[in-house]
Parts: structure tokens; C-alpha cells; sequence
């Protein structure tokens, strides 16, 4: 029988979540890309400041994004590894942005690597924090923006 706390139900849910997070970013709907994350979620983004705190904060890096890019974004998903508790779980992958920019110019994008850690509160998974980052050249301190997975 198959239940709520069951690992292999929770990554389902999990995987889901985001899927349609994906959707949602591809799309530019803010409100359903908002749906995915806890209110006090906390990001640790590409962007400064180092600490974004709150739901306001993360949908603000969004508008950022979807104000830079064309309808549709590209938004890639790639190697994505979930482990799952009870009330807890977290997330990695490696995710590309693409796609054309405001100024028409075509973007083959970048591939970011991506941690996201889950809560389920009242039943439904949301993304409590999520980190997104980019290698970088320590000698040169320039972030590595051309590597593929």
C-alpha cells in the first residue's frame, strides 16, 4: 500500500513539483513559478545579494529574468538526483537558461548547478531554499559560463 510517507511517492510528488516549476518559468507565469516555493523561502541566487530572504525577494529574481527574455524561456532540467524523508527532502541538476533576449539577440544560454531543499507543509512539497551557482576560475575570478554538462 502505498501512503503519503512513502519515498517512492514523495520523489514522485517532488519530481512533479519540478516539472511544473519548468513549465511555469518557460511560460514567464510568475504566479505559478511562485506556487513551488515556501514563503520564507531562502535563495542563495546568481545574483547579489548573497541572501535573498522570502518568497517577494525570489519572485523579484524572476521578474528579473522573465524582464530580460523573450516568451518562451528556454529552461532545461538535466540530471536531476532527489532523496527523499518523510517531511524533508532535497534536490540537484544541472539547469540551462536560454533562449531571446528583450533586445533580440539569441542567447544559447548557460548551464547553472542547481540544489533545491523541500519541506511538506500541510501536505504539499515546497522549496524552503534553493542554491543556484556557476564554476568559477579562481585564478582569473571570472565565472566559467561556457561549460557543458
Amino acid at each position: 500500500m502505498t501512503t503519503q510517507s512513502d519515498p517512492a511517492t514523495n520523489e514522485a510528488e517532488i519530481r512533479r513539483l519540478i516539472d511544473e516549476l519548468a513549465s511555469a518559468l518557460r511560460a514567464h507565469d510568475l504566479d505559478a513559478a511562485m506556487s513551488a516555493y515556501a514563503t520564507d523561502v531562502v535563495s542563495f541566487d546568481i545574483e547579489p545579494p548573497l541572501r535573498h530572504v522570502g518568497a517577494e525577494a525570489k519572485r523579484k529574481n524572476w521578474e528579473r529574468v522573465f524582464a530580460a527574455y523573450e516568451c518562451p524561456l528556454g529552461y532545461e532540467v538535466c540530471r536531476l538526483a532527489i532523496t527523499v524523508g518523510d517531511d524533508v527532502a532535497f534536490a540537484h541538476s544541472l539547469n540551462r537558461l536560454s533562449g531571446t533576449l528583450k533586445n533580440g539577440a539569441r542567447s544559447g544560454g548557460f548551464w547553472v548547478r542547481a540544489t533545491m531543499c523541500f519541506r511538506k507543509l500541510d501536505g504539499r512539497w515546497v522549496i524552503a531554499h534553493d542554491q543556484v551557482s556557476v564554476p568559477l576560475d579562481l585564478t582569473t575570478g571570472a565565472a566559467l559560463m561556457n561549460l557543458q554538462p
